[in-house]
């Protein structure tokens, strides 16, 4: 019986395809639309879990959220050694690190970015807008640009001393990393860090990369 993901357009599932696509598993897609005002997961989703986001993965009669959870158990379940380093190794503790800084470290931030600029950007009383930019540009230029710089840096040093983040074979820790970076494409000039504009080029070349697209449909990211 296959997996099945429930799958959000544009969102942090497309990563679970990309895997299930690298593993040869047979799965199906449960596609949602985002809702056009919000952007949110719509609340069927809270159906399939009392969280009601994406992604969720149904297999074997149990429903796993969480991208790095689902991530970790499927590449525990159904890799056979593929996809993770040897436990042990210096290249499986720099698995672990860059498997849980995608959605500990990285994402906060992008995602801090996206909302002060959408508070910036949207549509608010004439008389209130100085008051928000004032707001927004303080906290920037304090924290997220400061921290965003900080970040990024450190990120294109590092995938920059091998091909991939944990050395020359493509690893679970490059699918979770994928989504963060390829979402910071749209909201930061990527040329300033050449190794993640690399790392985000060759990753959309991959054969499995792509037959996740077509299964997934439309990703803005890519």
């Amino acid at each position: 019986m296959p997996v099945v993901v429930h799958h959000l357009e544009n969102s942090r599932s497309q990563r679970v395809l990309w895997l299930l696509e690298e593993l040869g598993l047979e799965y199906r897609v449960e596609r949602y639309p985002r809702d056009k005002k919000t952007s949110l997961a719509p609340e069927a989703l809270r159906a399939i879990h009392p969280l009601g986001k994406s992604p969720l993965l149904e297999d074997s009669g149990r429903v796993y959220a969480e991208t790095g959870n689902i991530v970790e158990h499927l590449v525990e379940t159904y890799g056979g050694g593929r996809l993770r380093p040897e436990i042990g190794t210096e290249a499986f503790e720099r698995y672990r690190f860059w498997m849980h800084y995608a959605e500990g470290s990285l994402m906060p931030i992008l995602l801090l970015r996206l909302i002060f600029n959408r508070i910036k950007e949207g549509p608010v009383p004439f008389f209130i807008k100085p008051i928000a930019k004032g707001i927004v540009d303080k906290v920037s230029a304090a924290f997220i640009d400061p921290q965003t710089a900080l970040h990024f840096s450190y990120i294109d040093k590092e995938i920059g001393k091998t091909k991939w983040f944990c050395g020359e074979e493509l690893t679970a820790a490059d699918i979770m990393m994928s989504f963060p970076l390829e979402a910071a494409g749209t909201r930061l000039d990527l040329d300033q860090y050449p190794n993640v504009a690399r790392f985000v080029k060759e990753v959309h070349a991959l054969p499995n990369y792509q037959k996740a697209l077509e299964k997934g449909g439309p990703y803005a990211y890519a």
